[in-house]
């Protein structure tokens, strides 16, 4: 970002008395957005960050003595709503976010799911090894979620909600998670993106064994319901403010049909979707990493047999999946 347009992005903040409260993060995904905002009733806080010393010390900086009324929460991964528990004890706080995401929130980390995942991961042709990292990596992040919030309401699409000096209309745009929310004020044309639109990254989209069947459809649908609105600038959960939502929009959908083609041409030969990631992400990953790439894959290959492109077979105990030429597709 250039120092002008940098400059402009922080207007528009100070425009819209947002204050950007960046917390680091420990992965290569190094940070996120979250932010301050003051009201006539007192101050808004939308997503907390992970619950961890990090972003505990740099919440206290910044409250301090303020008057905290609610905590906004625009989706249920870990950081953005791993210390919102915490934070409403702390500042007592009304709690507001999705059903669907408070659920999955609560689902997401619990043991019984977590125990399981080694099903999953082996109906997914991941070597046991790998599989077992990936399930204990899941469980380390049950810490720095807990403990969770109590929700004292959920948002509904079209609502509008009262942030700082400024009304914003919610809206629900589900994919990179199922009841992702984001909030748009349309008198001034912008849109807090959250993980919806990123300016630098594409946002994963998974299929974690639970929610959404087909995610990746579901994001495309969100993403073409935004472009409606040709928002002009975009504050994002992570990166920086930017301008033309609608030019990344179709940087966005262009990149996952590419993947789909990729993913569909690959399915030649039956793959599991193991086979499949490795195909697809072809360098080094971190366990974490892995556990991403392994759901955006699946995501890639329930959306192409949901459109009738290729079919998923059991062999012994995986999943495999075959392409379905396009002719008879059709």
């Amino acid at each position: 970002m250039t120092d002008a347009l940098q400059a402009q992005a922080q207007s528009v903040l100070e425009e819209l008395g947002l204050k950007l409260v960046r917390h680091p993060l420990p992965f290569r995904l190094n940070h996120v957005n979250c932010f301050l905002a003051e009201g006539d009733d007192g101050w808004t806080i939308i997503d907390a960050g992970l619950n961890n010393d990090v972003s505990r010390e740099l919440w206290e900086r910044e409250i301090g003595d303020k008057n905290v009324t609610q905590i906004l929460l625009t989706h249920y991964h870990p950081d953005h709503f791993g210390y919102a528990g915490s934070l409403q004890k702390k500042t007592g706080a009304h709690v507001s976010m999705s059903e669907t995401d408070t659920k999955a929130g609560v689902k997401s980390w619990d043991d019984e799911f977590i125990k399981d995942l080694p099903g999953y991961y082996e109906a997914a042709g991941i070597p046991e090894a790998a599989a077992q990292e990936m399930v204990d990596n899941t469980q380390a992040f049950q810490p720095l979620i807990f403990p969770l919030p109590e929700v004292n309401h959920y948002f509904e699409e079209g609502e509008m909600v009262r942030i700082g000096r400024f009304d914003y209309e919610v809206l629900v745009v589900p994919g990179h998670s199922d009841g992702m929310v984001c909030f748009y004020q349309r008198e001034k044309n912008v849109l807090l993106s959250a993980d919806h639109i990123l300016p630098r990254i594409t946002p994963n989209i998974s299929y974690w064994f639970h929610g959404d069947p087909n995610p990746l459809l579901t994001y495309m649908n969100s993403l073409r319901k935004v472009r409606k609105l040709d928002v002009h600038w975009v504050i994002p959960s992570h990166g920086f403010p930017f301008q033309g939502a609608n030019r990344r929009i179709d940087e966005l959908l262009a990149h996952h049909e590419e993947r789909l083609e990729a993913t569909w041409q690959m399915l030649e030969q039956p793959l599991t979707i193991f086979e499949v990631r490795k195909r697809l992400f072809d360098r080094p990953l971190t366990v974490h990493e892995m556990r991403f790439a392994v759901g955006e894959t699946l995501a890639h290959l329930e959306y192409l047999r949901a459109d009738g492109r290729c079919e998923r077979t059991k062999d012994v105990e995986r999943w495999v999946y075959k392409q379905i030429e396009k002719d008879v597709a059709q």
